[in-house]
């Protein structure tokens, strides 16, 4: 771990964080907090104040003395990423604003410690609350659901074309997608976005991200575009429509991989039978199998073809018309290729019965809904 100085004058002040002789400015209205005032905020860490953890550390849910509550992110003493993705996730939200983001309130370096606060975001995030137990209560109706692909797609528009330089976020799933009191959706956990210079076709670049959402040119080649962020979200989407996650090992193995069960039934022309049964009735079939159709646009095979955020957004939005050519959506096909060690334990699983041409096909190969991976560096 490297060591940190943290210099400040008072709250909301101008402050950098130094690693190696490397300064990074926090210029925008970010708060540094002791962890004196972070542990009284969330009754020391309680347990019962957790709100979850990721690869990078855990979240919990803390009360400021001014009553306000957030979301306070503690970052793993033992992760080899926590420095980097803590000065990473600094220097890339402290600056931009959006109501799809959520809002860096600010940090604490305190010795080995590093934290993050966050506003705190009412209703957990959509993996927790569509694809969890549910214990929350939630009913995710129809146009809830519009409402919040409308919302991320309006989040990665902003990342992508009004700010500058543009952010790829890299790690767009339904665990980093939060929701407000009123179902609104905030991306969050920028510890593996990326500025991405104007000039540039594409950046080479290690991979990091979560397989099952991870676009097949950034897995296999490390070749980085903004449209691997539109390929995540059109995973995403197909997620919500369906209610279901990218990838249940439960399920027989050709119903297991949501992506190549939706362009199968593309194919066959029977999007219907993959809209979320617990919808009954209450949505708009056309509009579904609209939606249906721009989550496989969004995942193509060639980056190249996929649509702008901006477009989606569009398209989301009914303002402009879904195109019927469509082929076949990326799928990474030889789990071979992908050269990456994970951050928390993956298992890759072979049916015994499966035959070679199974074995190879799509990512029927791999059982690892979730897991974010990182290639090893060379």
């Amino acid at each position: 771990m490297g060591c940190f100085s943290v210099f400040w004058g008072k709250k909301n002040s101008r402050s950098q964080i130094v690693q190696h002789d490397q300064d990074i400015p926090i210029t925008g209205a970010v708060t540094i907090y002791s962890s004196k005032e972070l542990r009284k905020a969330t009754r020391n860490f309680c347990p019962g104040n957790k709100l979850g953890q990721g690869s990078f550390g855990h979240v919990y849910l803390g009360k400021l003395k001014n009553g306000e509550k957030v979301a306070i992110k503690v970052l793993s003493s033992e992760s080899r990423q926590g420095t980097k993705e803590f000065l990473n996730e600094l220097s890339v939200i402290s600056n931009i604003t959006h109501h799809n983001l959520v809002k860096l309130h600010g940090c604490c370096v305190d010795g080995g410690q590093k934290m993050l606060v966050y506003n705190y975001v009412e209703n957990n995030s959509l993996a927790q609350t569509l694809f969890g137990n549910s214990r929350s209560g939630i009913v995710f109706d129809w146009r809830t659901r519009v409402k919040i692909c409308i919302g991320v797609a309006n989040g990665l528009t902003y990342l992508h074309e009004e700010v500058r330089p543009p952010i790829v976020h890299r790690d767009i799933k339904a665990s980093n997608i939060l929701l407000d009191r009123n179902l609104s959706p905030k991306i969050a956990d920028f510890g593996l976005a990326k500025f991405f210079p104007g000039n540039m076709t594409h950046i080479s670049t290690r991979v990091a991200g979560t397989l099952g959402y991870l676009a097949p040119e950034y897995a296999i080649r490390g070749q980085l575009t903004k449209k691997a962020d539109v390929y995540s979200f059109g995973v995403l989407l197909l997620e919500i429509v369906s209610g279901r996650c990218h990838t249940d090992p439960r399920l027989p193995l050709d119903e297991q991989f949501l992506l190549e069960k939706v362009w199968t039934l593309y194919e066959s022309g029977d999007l219907d039978s993959i809209i979320d049964r617990t919808l009954k009735r209450d949505f708009d079939t056309e509009e579904a199998r609209r939606l249906l159709k721009i989550g496989l646009m969004c995942t193509q095979d060639s980056p190249k073809i996929r649509p702008s955020m901006s477009m989606v957004a569009k398209m989301l939005k009914g303002d402009c018309a879904v195109g019927d050519k469509i082929m076949r959506p990326g799928l990474i096909t030889d789990v071979m290729d992908l050269k990456v060690r994970t951050v928390e334990p993956v298992q890759f699983s072979l049916s015994p019965s499966m035959s070679p041409a199974l074995s190879n096909s799509l990512l029927s190969t791999v059982a690892v809904a979730g897991s974010t991976v990182v290639e090893e560096s060379l």
